[in-house]
């Protein structure tokens, strides 16, 4: 295994046996999160990115069977934030030091193309050194390119898998794993910097489906890549599924770090759901983002895509300074600058859009 994990973080590549090796072994764990956190340093060094998360909208129009937002769930709470309501999160979020704006809800009908390009325009221009990141869902490329337009920098849009016949069973008929990554290419076109990722420990997930997640983000070669274990829903088809484990999740996090050095990769909400320390221990596993919350309070607690959410009801303030001493408590540093992609081994970070 340590030859593996070796081969990994020199060449970032390796066979599918052997990845198939390394992913059902627990035995080389620490060997494995201390090689991705010498890559996450040699790209990176310390630095880990604060970025605020709005979640603007709670209504969704798809019936994904994992997701508590989806359209059939009929004991969700619904609540949408207006175009003021969402520059007010902006606003305290830029006065706690935020850089980097993540613009997250459903696929919500209710926020049409020219909404978007508005909040986005109206974004950009109170705060244009700020990065803007939206995580709306499938959209035409006509759509993406819209918001691009408007001053729109990134864009999150996880695969969730991708194989298309474990995709069918986690999704109705009418979303396509075809569909999803036809929307990533035209991101990565159009400009975006792009956000791909997948569920850990979904339902009826084999090793092989992860390993052909590994494959697909090669081709990609995404930016930022979101992993995070599945959790159920109580109000799901899937709510006595098992969740996906802490270990399994960490393990191809670090993973993920070897094969993607460049990569932005969040410790994500899940990873500190389904483990108190589940955020500092996917850092030390080779993430570099942490994305406290900036959402109203009083609706926070609304946006719940599983069971559990943690930091449901923080005020942004005390989770900001909260995740700021445990990132320290870890060794790293907190960070709240734009932290765009960097390619190239520890180069300086892209420069932003019209910035030479």
């Amino acid at each position: 295994m340590t030859d593996i994990i070796k081969k990994l973080e020199v060449s970032c590549d390796a066979s599918d046996e052997e990845l198939k090796s390394l992913i059902d072994s627990e035995s080389c764990d620490t060997a494995l999160y201390e090689a991705a956190d010498r890559v996450r340093r040699a790209n990176y060094g310390t630095d880990v990115y604060m970025r605020g998360l709005i979640e603007f909208t709670s209504y969704c129009k798809n019936d994904c069977f994992y997701c508590g937002l989806r359209r059939s769930n009929r004991s969700a709470v619904r609540y949408r934030l207006e175009k003021s309501d969402i520059l007010g999160c902006a606003r305290a979020g830029y006065g706690l030091g935020f850089r980097t704006f993540v613009l997250q809800g459903g696929e919500d009908m209710h926020y049409t193309d020219d909404m978007i390009c508005d909040i986005v325009s109206a974004l950009k221009a109170e705060f244009p050194e700020c990065a803007v990141t939206l995580s709306i869902g499938e959209k035409s490329r006509e759509s993406y390119q819209s918001y691009y337009d408007a001053g729109a920098d990134r864009y999150l849009l996880r695969h969730e898998t991708a194989d298309n016949a474990h995709y069918s069973k986690l999704h109705p008929d009418t979303l396509s794993a075809e569909n999803r990554k036809r929307c990533l290419y035209d991101l990565k076109e159009i400009g975006y910097q792009v956000g791909a990722g997948f569920m850990v420990g979904s339902p009826y997930q084999t090793v092989n489906e992860l390993i052909a997640d590994l494959r697909f983000m090669q081709k990609l070669e995404p930016d930022m890549i979101g992993i995070g274990p599945f959790i159920p829903h109580r109000d799901t088809p899937f709510r006595d599924m098992p969740a996906g484990t802490l270990g399994l999740t960490l393990r191809m996090l670090a993973i993920t770090r070897l094969m993607f050095p460049y990569a932005l990769i969040p410790a994500t909400t899940a990873l500190g759901t389904i483990s108190p320390d589940g955020r500092e221990r996917g850092l030390r596993a080779g993430a570099n983002v942490i994305m406290p919350n900036l959402s109203p309070a009083d609706v926070r607690k609304y946006y719940e895509l599983y069971n559990n959410k943690i930091c449901s009801g923080d005020e942004a303030a005390e989770s900001v300074l909260i995740m700021g001493r445990r990132i320290k408590d870890c060794g790293y540093t907190p960070v709240s600058a734009r932290g765009d992609v960097r390619r190239g081994g520890g180069e300086p970070p892209l420069a932003p859009r019209g910035v030479s």
